[in-house]
């Protein structure tokens, strides 16, 4: 599995343009991804924006799905989150995955982030595998 971690915001987009997520596989059900808070991550009172913390959960989630089917597209179904605690600027804050089970078209998983070693988010999602047809 991979020793190290890997940029995947290599695309032009949103996360790259938010600074990017690391990426690494810990075994075919477990993934952990990870990001500093910088400045524009920030809400008004000072703290990383909910917005923010859906969008990361969502991009190392997603990854972490995408990797399960095999590198097939996977899109988002539904992603449920809870906020829990909160981080500020200069947190590393990193999230961890388990694959709870993937079907020929579904991937069902479990993400909690945590900053700290305190969990600050957690997420459950399901993730539809894409056939490209070609």
């Amino acid at each position: 599995m991979t020793q190290e971690f890997e940029q995947i915001s290599i695309k032009p987009g949103f996360m790259k343009h938010n600074g990017g997520v690391l990426f690494k596989t810990v075994s075919d059900t477990e993934y952990v991804f990870k990001t500093i808070i910088t400045k524009n991550h920030l809400n008004a009172a000072e703290i990383t924006h909910g917005g923010f913390l859906s969008a990361l959960i969502d991009a190392g989630a997603g990854t972490a799905a995408h990797r399960t089917a095999g590198n097939a597209p996977c899109v988002t179904i539904s992603l449920d989150l809870k906020f829990i605690g909160a981080s500020k600027l200069g947190d590393e804050i990193t999230g961890f995955t388990k694959i709870l089970k993937k079907t020929n078209t579904l991937v069902f998983l479990f993400c909690e982030l945590k900053c700290a070693d305190k969990i600050i988010a957690s997420a459950s999602g399901i993730w539809k595998i894409l056939k490209i047809k070609g």
